[in-house]
């Protein structure tokens, strides 16, 4: 341990002050005071509301320091207006003669994941009990030496949340780069004078169970929405299912290679590719779909689909309104304008594939550096709190 500094308990250098519990009927869409739970504690979306008159350390205000115990763990410097805050969330009151406020949001930010694994119960939700909390050992340096720390964190936070904010708008531009493009090659493809339907362009469009397969450790892969990306399927994860489910599950048709996978809900519109050698099943809200060979490469259909504007027109209800849920029917009847030959698919699919993978490249490099920031945002705190951390320039180089 650093000369001056100590080991203190949580509870001797502040207090942690629960927030109220709420009945249902007590819950507003709108009333007097908005109510910080922890599914809004860092989001700040989907407020609701209250009309009670509490005792004042149920509120918070403006730059009050707030520790979510339960679900959305970890401290947060509240900068809004007053609000009540919810059972689940701390108001944590420093003992300014030992610690300052400042200091112990940043210790509290370092030291939360090693707080869940320490003190986390619960087998549905995980949360962190009061006492545990308390008694909780963290170091602690004198206040001029926080003040320092303090000081150097800001100005190293600040440098990295500029670079991390560059490198997200460059994801950003990645990706919007690419969407233009896919955008432009198939804006003829939503209108015009001839025109098929998906449905006489396909040999099959199968719709899957409706029911959830039974799963195991290991076996066939089921597609389900979360493993379809944008053109390929997402395989981490994946359940999967016995040689019998599978059986039972593909009796309508057997998935093949070059057969595409649409997600019906959740998200919509997504579609992918099945890779070669990958035997699976549909799982739910999902549409098996075999273009014919002579008139669709099933990657192009692909990429047409993934569209901005076919997209739009796809989760268009015929009533006007955007949907979540796409209809089989409205599937097969959804039509394709100015269908171009097979060759001139195949052009257009290298052209895509193309720069698609330079545009993964791209959005790989940029998801690193996001990466590493974060990690060297976790490397100066965890220097912070060991007593290591040297000037400004020096955490910066």
């Amino acid at each position: 341990m650093k000369q001056g500094w100590e080991i203190k308990k949580l509870g001797e250098v502040c207090r942690f002050i629960n927030g109220r519990a709420y009945s249902k009927h007590e819950l507003l869409q709108q009333g007097k005071y908005p109510v910080l739970r922890v599914g809004n504690f860092f989001t700040n979306n989907h407020w609701y509301h209250s009309d009670l008159e509490l005792d004042e350390d149920k509120y918070c205000d403006y730059g009050d320091l707030l520790y979510a115990w339960s679900a959305s763990f970890g401290p947060r410097i509240w900068e809004g207006a007053k609000v009540i805050y919810h059972y689940h969330i701390w108001k944590v009151i420093p003992n300014t003669e030992l610690i300052t406020k400042e200091f112990l949001f940043q210790l509290l930010k370092w030291d939360t994941e090693a707080i869940k694994t320490a003190h986390g119960t619960g087998a549905t939700m995980m949360h962190v009990g009061k006492n545990s909390i308390e008694t909780r050992l963290v170091p602690l340096p004198p206040l001029p030496e926080q003040q320092r720390i303090v000081a150097i964190l800001d100005e190293a936070f600040a440098a990295i949340a500029k670079a991390k904010a560059n490198a997200e708008q460059n994801l950003r531009n990645a990706k919007e780069l690419f969407e233009s493009y896919l955008q432009n090659t198939f804006k003829s493809k939503i209108q015009g004078e001839i025109s098929n339907a998906i449905d006489n362009l396909c040999e099959l469009i199968v719709d899957c169970e409706h029911k959830t397969a039974p799963i195991q450790e290991t076996g066939y892969p089921s597609i389900r929405t979360p493993n379809i990306g944008k053109g390929t399927l997402i395989l981490d994860n994946v359940n999967r299912v016995s040689y019998e489910t599978y059986l039972q599950w593909t009796r309508r048709a057997i998935p093949k290679a070059d057969d595409l996978i649409l997600a019906r809900e959740a998200p919509a519109g997504n579609i992918a590719v099945i890779p070669e050698n990958l035997e699976c099943c549909l799982g739910q809200r999902t549409v098996l779909i075999r273009p014919k060979k002579d008139k669709l490469i099933s990657k192009y259909l692909a990429y047409l689909i993934l569209s901005k504007d076919v997209q739009e027109k796809l989760l268009l209800h015929s009533t006007g309104a955007t949907v979540e849920h796409i209809n089989m029917r409205d599937i097969r009847a959804f039509r394709i304008y100015n269908l171009s030959s097979i060759q001139e698919q195949r052009i257009i699919v290298q052209k895509l594939d193309a720069l698609s993978a330079e545009t993964k490249k791209l959005e790989t490099i940029f998801q690193q550096k996001i990466n590493d920031l974060e990690e060297l945002k976790k490397s100066i705190l965890q220097k912070a709190f060991n007593g290591e951390l040297k000037a400004s320039k020096e955490v910066a180089a």
